[in-house]
C-alpha cells in the first residue's frame, strides 16, 4: 500500500511543541487579571500530567426548549473552570511539553451572525483575553486536530458523551496515524477520562473560587431576607420565587443556579417540589430552596418560615429539632473529620430527637440512652422522614464534581472544600407512623460550608435561620 498522502492529509504535520500556521497567535504568556485563575487552574492540570500527555475538553452543546427556541446557554463546568469561556461551538487543547501548550478552538469573528445572535470574541479574543496561546476557529477543528496530536502518546478525553465529538476525535486520530508514518512521531494510543485528574482540582477551591462563592452566597442572602419579609397569607408559592429571581438579576448575578423550590404547607414534604404554584396558607411553613449563580459558582441555600410570621408550637419542635442537627453537623466540618462524619452527626442529632418527640417508641427519656441511639442510627430508624444525604460538594454545580470515597473509605476533609449542610424532616399529611401533630409539616435548613485549617466559614451565615430571627424579621417588615 502506498503512503503517498491523500486529499485528506494536506495538514502540516507538526510536533507538539509547536502549532500550525494559520493560527492566531498568543502575543504574551499572562491572561488578563480576570482570567488569570482559569490560567491558574490550567496549569495545575498540566502540571499532573507527563510531558506527551494531553487533555482535549469540549464546550457544552445547545439545547432546544421546544421548536426553535433555546434554553440560555451554559458552558461545560470543566472548560469554564480552565478557561472562562462563555460561549459555545469551542474546544481546548491542552498539551504538556508544548512551546504553547494552549490552544482555544472558538467560534470566528462574524459580523452578519453577530448581528443576529450577540458579539463574539473569535480567535484573537481567545488569545488576547482570555490568554490562550494560540487559537483557531472553530470550524478548523478537524483539519487541524491530527497535526497537533502528533508528538503525544496519551489524550484525556471523555469518550461516549457527545457522539458527534467523539467521531471527530476518532477521525482526527486515524488521520494523525497516517501523518505519522511519514514524521515518526507519537500519536495517543492510551485514552483517560480527563474527570479523574480535573475533578480533583476542582474539589479544592482556590481564595479566588471562594470570593466569588461569597459573592454568589451575599446575593442569596439578600434574596432569601427578601422572601421572608414578602411573605403573607394569601400570596402565591411562584410570588416569592420572583423576588429571588429579581434579587439574582438585579444584583447582578446571572440568575438561580438551579430551579427554585418554593413548597408552602404539605408541599415542603416533597423533597424536589418545583411547581410554586399554590397559594400560601395561614398557619402553614413555606420552605425555599434557592441559590444564585454568579460567574458560574452558585450558592445552594435552604430556609423554612411560618407564613404568618410565628411558628406555632409544634413547628417550634420540629424546627429546632432540625437547626440543632445542622448545628451540629455543621461543627463537623473540620479537618480531621471524613465527610460521612457529617452526615452521621446530622443522623445521631434527629435520631434522638425524634424519640424525644415520640416518632420512635413511647418513652421521650430514651433519647438519652447512647446505646439505643446507636441501634436506632444503625437501624436507619430515621429513614421515613429523614431520607437524603447531609451534604454535598458545591461549586460550579450546585451537586459539584469530586469523589466522596477513597480507598473505599469516606474522603477526610482537608481546608478549601465546599459542602452544603441540610439537614431535614419531612412528615407527609396522611404519614400514620408520625405524631398527628406534625402531619403535614416539611423543613430543611442549609448553609454553604467552607473546611479551613480552623473552624468551618459559613459562607450563607448572614441568612436569618433561629426562629427568633426569623419571627423578629417578619414581624419588621410588617411593621
Amino acid at each position: 500500500m502506498s503512503d503517498a498522502p491523500t486529499s485528506e492529509d494536506q495538514v502540516s504535520p507538526s510536533p507538539a511543541a509547536a502549532v500550525p500556521e494559520g493560527a492566531v497567535p498568543g502575543a504574551r504568556k499572562d491572561a488578563l487579571p480576570r482570567f488569570a485563575a482559569h490560567a491558574a487552574h490550567r496549569q495545575a492540570l498540566l502540571d499532573r500530567l507527563e510531558d506527551g500527555e494531553g487533555v482535549l475538553i469540549f464546550a457544552a452543546p445547545h439545547h432546544y426548549r421546544n421548536g426553535d427556541a433555546e434554553y440560555g446557554y451554559r458552558q461545560s463546568s470543566d472548560l469554564l473552570y480552565l478557561t472562562g469561556w462563555p460561549d459555545p461551538e469551542a474546544a481546548l487543547l491542552l498539551r504538556k511539553g508544548a512551546e504553547q501548550p494552549c490552544v482555544l478552538f472558538v467560534q470566528p469573528r462574524d459580523p452578519e451572525r453577530e448581528t443576529w445572535t450577540g458579539r463574539r470574541h473569535g480567535p484573537e479574543g481567545a488569545v488576547e483575553v482570555f490568554g490562550a496561546d494560540a487559537a483557531w476557529p472553530w470550524d478548523e477543528l478537524a483539519t487541524q486536530l491530527p497535526a497537533l496530536l502528533l508528538g503525544l502518546h496519551t489524550l484525556h478525553y471523555r469518550f461516549a458523551e457527545e457522539p458527534e465529538n467523539d467521531r471527530l476525535v476518532a477521525g482526527a486520530i486515524q488521520r494523525a496515524r497516517r501523518l505519522a508514518r511519514r514524521n515518526h512521531l507519537d500519536v495517543p494510543d492510551a485514552f483517560i477520562d480527563p474527570l479523574r485528574l480535573l475533578h480533583e482540582l476542582r474539589l479544592v477551591k482556590s481564595d479566588e473560587e471562594l470570593a466569588v462563592m461569597q459573592r454568589a452566597a451575599d446575593i442569596t442572602a439578600e434574596a432569601h431576607t427578601a422572601a421572608m419579609a414578602a411573605t403573607a397569607p394569601g400570596k402565591m408559592e411562584y410570588e416569592l420565587e420572583a423576588v429571588y429571581l429579581h434579587t439574582f438579576r438585579r444584583r447582578g448575578g446571572a440568575g438561580p443556579g438551579y430551579i427554585c423550590i418554593v413548597g408552602g404547607g404539605a408541599n415542603a414534604t416533597i423533597l424536589h417540589y418545583v411547581t410554586n404554584d399554590a397559594p400560601l396558607r395561614d398557619g402553614d411553613l413555606v420552605c425555599v430552596d434557592a441559590g444564585c449563580e454568579v460567574d458560574g459558582y452558585t450558592a445552594d441555600v435552604t430556609r423554612t418560615w411560618p407564613v404568618s410570621g410565628r411558628f406555632s408550637e409544634a413547628q417550634r419542635a420540629l424546627y429546632q429539632l432540625v437547626l440543632d442537627a445542622e448545628l451540629a453537623a455543621i461543627d463537623r466540618c473540620r479537618v480531621g473529620a471524613t465527610f460521612a462524619d457529617v452526615h452521621d452527626e446530622a443522623k445521631r442529632v434527629l435520631t434522638a430527637g425524634l424519640v424525644r418527640l415520640g416518632f420512635l417508641g413511647d418513652d421521650p427519656a430514651e433519647a438519652d440512652d447512647a446505646e439505643l441511639i446507636d441501634t436506632l442510627v444503625a437501624d436507619e430508624a430515621y429513614k421515613p422522614w429523614y431520607m437524603h444525604g447531609t451534604s454535598h460538594w458545591l461549586g460550579l454545580d450546585v451537586h459539584d464534581v469530586g469523589s466522596y470515597n477513597r480507598a473505599g473509605q469516606s474522603r477526610p476533609l482537608v481546608p478549601g472544600m465546599v459542602l452544603t449542610v441540610e439537614p431535614g424532616l419531612y412528615i407527609s399529611p396522611d404519614d400514620e407512623r408520625a405524631p398527628a401533630r406534625f402531619r403535614g409539616i416539611g423543613i430543611r435548613i442549609e448553609d454553604d460550608v467552607c473546611v479551613t485549617d480552623g473552624a468551618p466559614r459559613v459562607l450563607t451565615a448572614a441568612i436569618p435561620k433561629t426562629m427568633a430571627d426569623i419571627e423578629a424579621l417578619m414581624a419588621d417588615a410588617r411593621a
